[in-house]
């Protein structure tokens, strides 16, 4: 069983990691720029379309039993509607947010048929956010809520698109975390919401496939 973890350098995506190296599972983690130290690690600029053509690349024949699309970005934390939210942040935040997300399955998208052809189940696991339901509108953060609504929708459609392969779709929010992105006044440490997540990930079937659910098991609204 191999799990690949985009964004696993720092925060949520590193203490997914390394929940699941605890485990003994192998787990490959990627990072934009220098790696860690260790083995394990793989190079992936989720905006790069030549990147992920060169993670495919060096993991072709590899199969990936679960796919977690954690890489993302809050780029306009603190803007103001006045005269905040310059283009290059709205480019951004599409471009990690969304773009990467689709990039990376879809270059690694034969590696999770290998695996549901010998497995009968393969798994993609997209790190969107409750900021992204529609039920919620407080205000601000536009740029991350659009994002983040929009990887909602592009984890919907990959369900339904990758059903007939056996291979499930999951979206989950990771809660209010203590980390860079969600602040030291956050409600939860990066492990609680890791240990949740892994569990959501391993329930994640042909049944539940297309859910939108917090990191606690909770079913959130779309």
């Amino acid at each position: 069983m191999t799990i690949l973890i985009t964004g696993a350098n720092r925060g949520i995506g590193r203490a997914l990691l390394d929940g699941y190296r605890g485990t003994g599972a192998d787990a490959i983690g990627t990072a934009r720029g220098a790696l860690p130290e260790g083995a394990g690690w793989q190079a992936l600029d989720v905006t790069d379309p030549a990147s992920a053509r060169a993670l495919a690349a060096r993991l072709a024949g590899q199969p990936i039993t679960t796919l977690i699309c954690n890489a993302g970005v809050y780029a306009d934390k603190g803007q103001r509607l006045e005269d905040g939210y310059p283009a290059e942040i709205w480019a951004e935040s599409f471009a990690v947010n969304v773009t990467g997300v689709f990039l990376t399955v879809q270059a690694l998208l034969p590696n999770l048929r290998a695996a549901a052809a010998a497995k009968g189940l393969a798994r993609i696991a997209i790190i969107s956010s409750q900021m992204a339901s529609h039920t919620r509108a407080p205000g601000g953060s536009y740029a991350y809520r659009a994002s983040k609504a929009a990887a909602l929708n592009l984890g919907r459609n990959l369900a339904t698109d990758l059903r007939a392969e056996g291979i499930a779709v999951g979206i989950y929010h990771p809660g209010w975390v203590q980390t860079e992105m969600g602040g030291s006044g956050a409600e939860i440490a990066p492990d609680v919401a890791a240990a949740g997540l892994r569990t959501r990930f391993a329930a994640l079937d042909m049944a539940t496939t297309g859910c939108f659910e917090t990191w606690d098991g909770t079913p959130h609204a779309y």
